[in-house]
């Protein structure tokens, strides 16, 4: 119900953009009064709602003051995709994932443009509007499309051959600029994977147990303090996983932490 009201909010000052104060945070890094208005609904009605949880978000940083413990933490990024919603291109979303000692538990992505709601229960699986969704059960690179994201954070030269190698490969490619999105995009079975050199927990966090409950596999985004840091995010269908990561050439240090596999593996 958060998100439902939280991206109605964000559709109205969507569609009146071209009013709103835009800000710049860094390189192709933009912020607008929508973004901190969004966060704000969020936080005060599920802190309103759960007295005592602390909450991590993409514009108003960590109530908890640091301490990112993942006990009772909120982790929200009120418009993934902000350039892309600050444009008028219509493929942005509201991200909320729930921590519980560690572990993802709850995770929420609403697009206010399609009117899709995708959620997830750790151990309960996922859904689209409350209909199941499964990965595809793609086995090919030859056939499938990944979606291949880009951070300021790394090299461009990660993303150049990423594509490259994506497309010597025949396998096809997309780069929508938003991660909430491409990892919902993956569970539902639109594409049959997702790689980003450097994403944050925010942007990623609700998709990655949306993917993973609806039977796909990802890294350990969390290891060596990827809630605070942010990591490398790989997310495909199980039957492309040994190919992609062949393929993108992701290094095992970053990539896989034993115990850590979805259901699916």
């Amino acid at each position: 119900a958060v998100a439902r009201q939280a991206g109605k909010v964000a559709r109205r000052y969507y569609d009146d953009r071209i009013n709103l104060a835009v800000e710049s945070k860094g390189v192709q890094d933009l912020v607008s009064i929508a973004d901190r208005a969004v966060e704000d609904l969020i936080v005060g009605t599920l802190g309103g709602a759960f007295p005592g949880d602390t909450f991590l978000g993409e514009e108003g940083g960590a109530t908890s003051e640091g301490n990112l413990t993942g006990d009772r933490l909120w982790v929200i990024d009120p418009i993934n995709g902000t350039a892309n919603f600050l444009r008028g291109i219509p493929h942005w979303a509201v991200s909320i994932a729930y921590m519980v000692a560690g572990e993802v538990e709850i995770g929420v992505a609403y697009d206010p443009m399609t009117d899709e709601l995708y959620s997830a229960r750790r151990g309960g699986g996922a859904t689209c509007d409350g209909t199941p969704i499964r990965v595809s059960d793609c086995t090919q690179l030859d056939k499938a499309m990944v979606g291949i994201g880009f951070s300021y954070r790394r090299p461009p030269a990660l993303h150049v051959e990423a594509v490259e190698k994506a497309l010597s490969a025949h396998c096809e490619y997309r780069r929508t600029g938003g991660g909430t999105l491409g990892m919902t995009l993956v569970a539902d079975g639109r594409l049959e994977g997702y790689w980003e050199p450097h994403i944050n927990a925010w942007d990623v966090l609700a998709g990655y147990l949306i993917l993973r409950e609806a039977g796909g596999w990802t890294n350990d985004f969390l290891a060596d303090d990827g809630l605070a840091k942010g990591n490398p995010i790989v997310a495909c269908a199980p039957g492309i996983k040994d190919a992609l990561i062949d393929l993108i050439g992701v290094p095992d240090a970053v990539l896989l932490k034993p115990g850590k596999l979805s259901d699916a593996e």
